[in-house]
């Protein structure tokens, strides 16, 4: 999926845009500061899956430095747009074989990495990539992520193969028992392998999140508002 450049990385978010964004941004740190959690301690990320260069802009604009997709396509056309402006790119996108060459050089960090034949790609083409290891509850085949069982065995495998795993990503699974429980797992298993980064929570989940020690929450919706596809 691709979403067209309409504006230069030069031109400036419209007043409109950064009132909405601004207003939507002081909302989710209110949310944050209610958690419990220092704002300098919680990173926000910002999805921009499906919205143009005039959200990335105007997310700039208010000091956020760190975005991240979900199509490798939008990514590299994002992250080429914006390389004079010193942001970090994650991709959070489930990682194809034919397109891990392309995210590696478009990313900063992939952070869905879940599989041994996806590390050893990743390690091939670009060796000491930083990455996250994503960690699924579901247990449901179509959902991206590992088992919490194998995370452990992953981390180790791709230590040896030199990449930086800088974290672990987890999408919680529906229900407030369920997400707890996922958010408590992965910090335990963050803490057991010496992994400083824990990616949870987004923006329906991001108190819990912050309550049970996430580093950075990811923001679509809270942010931008509804997808525009």
């Amino acid at each position: 999926m691709s979403v067209a450049m309409t504006t230069s990385p030069a031109s400036c978010a419209s007043e409109e845009l950064l009132e909405r964004l601004r207003a939507n941004l002081a909302r989710v740190r209110e949310r944050i500061s209610a958690s419990g959690r220092d704002l300098s301690g919680v990173r926000l990320v910002a999805v921009t899956k499906t919205f143009g260069l005039n959200e990335v802009r105007a997310a700039y604009e208010l000091g956020l430095r760190t975005f991240a997709e979900n199509y490798v396509d939008e990514l590299c056309e994002k992250s080429v747009a914006t390389h004079d402006l010193g942001v970090t790119w994650h991709y959070l996108g489930a990682l194809q074989t034919n397109k891990i060459a392309r995210a590696t050089r478009c990313a900063d960090v992939l952070s869905a990495v879940a599989r041994v034949r996806e590390l050893e790609k990743i390690a091939a083409v670009s060796p000491g990539k930083i990455i996250d290891v994503q960690v699924d509850f579901t247990g449901e085949a179509r959902r991206n992520g590992v088992a919490p069982s194998d995370v452990a065995a992953l981390v180790v495998l791709a230590r040896s193969l030199a990449l930086q795993v800088r974290g672990l990503m987890v999408v919680a699974p529906p229900g407030e028992e369920a997400t707890r429980k996922a958010f408590v797992t992965t910090g335990n298993l963050a803490d057991e392998l010496g992994l400083v980064e824990r990616s949870m929570g987004m923006s329906d989940d991001l108190e819990l999140a912050c309550e049970l020690g996430t580093t950075e929450v990811r923001l679509g919706r809270a942010l931008f508002g509804s997808r525009v596809g």
